[in-house]
C-alpha cells in the first residue's frame, strides 16, 4: 500500500476547510481543489485512490478499503496507526449522482458516536474551483458535539492535503493553499 509521505508537523489548513455546525444534529464540512470535479470524485469512489488520501496525520494507513458504489451497496474502512490503534467504519449508500452527490451511512464499529450518521458530499464547480461541501447528520446533537471536541479539524486537513498533494501527482492540481 502506498501512503503519502507527509511532515511531522502541525498539519496547515490549506484550501480553506472549514468546519462548522448546523442546526441541532450537523456537521458542515467545505474545502476547495483546484482539480476538475471528476476527479475529484474518483478519489472519494475508487479504493485505489481513497487509500493514498484518506489517512489523516502521518502514522496511519488504510489497509481495508471496500466501495461497492451503487446504491444499497455498501463500504469499509480500516485504518491503523503505527502505535497500534485501530479504527473501522463502514455504511450503506443511499443516493449516487456522479460526479456530483454522494449520500451514505457512517458507523463506527467502536460506535462511539451513539448511532448511525448520514453524510451527503457535494461537489461543485465554479470559476475553476471545484468546491466540496460535506454534510454530516449525526443521530443526536450530543453524538454532533462530541465529534466537534474531537481533533477532526487536523485530521481532514491532513487527509485533504493528501488528496491535493496525489491530484498534484497525477499532474491535475497543485496544492491548493
Amino acid at each position: 500500500m502506498t501512503t503519502v509521505p507527509m511532515p511531522n508537523v502541525p498539519m496547515p489548513n490549506r484550501g480553506n476547510l472549514k468546519i462548522v455546525p448546523q442546526g441541532e444534529r450537523e456537521i458542515v464540512i467545505t474545502r476547495s481543489f483546484s482539480a476538475p470535479r471528476q476527479l475529484v470524485w474518483d478519489a472519494h469512489t475508487k479504493p485505489e485512490l481513497v487509500r493514498r488520501w484518506l489517512l489523516g496525520p502521518p502514522g496511519w494507513t488504510m489497509p481495508v478499503c471496500e466501495i461497492d458504489l451503487r446504491v444499497g451497496g455498501r463500504y469499509r474502512y480500516v485504518w491503523n496507526k503505527t502505535t497500534g490503534v485501530k479504527m473501522e467504519m463502514g455504511g450503506v449508500h443511499r443516493e449516487i449522482g456522479p460526479p456530483e452527490k454522494l449520500v451514505a451511512t457512517q458507523v463506527f464499529d467502536d460506535d462511539w458516536t451513539k448511532g448511525e450518521a448520514v453524510g451527503t458530499l457535494v461537489l461543485t464547480e465554479q470559476d475553476g474551483t471545484m468546491l466540496l461541501t460535506n454534510t454530516v447528520q449525526y443521530s443526536s446533537r450530543e453524538a454532533r458535539d462530541g465529534v466537534m471536541k474531537t481533533p477532526m479539524e487536523q485530521g481532514m486537513a491532513a487527509g485533504y492535503n493528501n488528496l491535493d498533494q496525489l491530484l498534484g501527482e497525477m499532474g491535475i492540481s497543485g496544492p491548493n493553499k
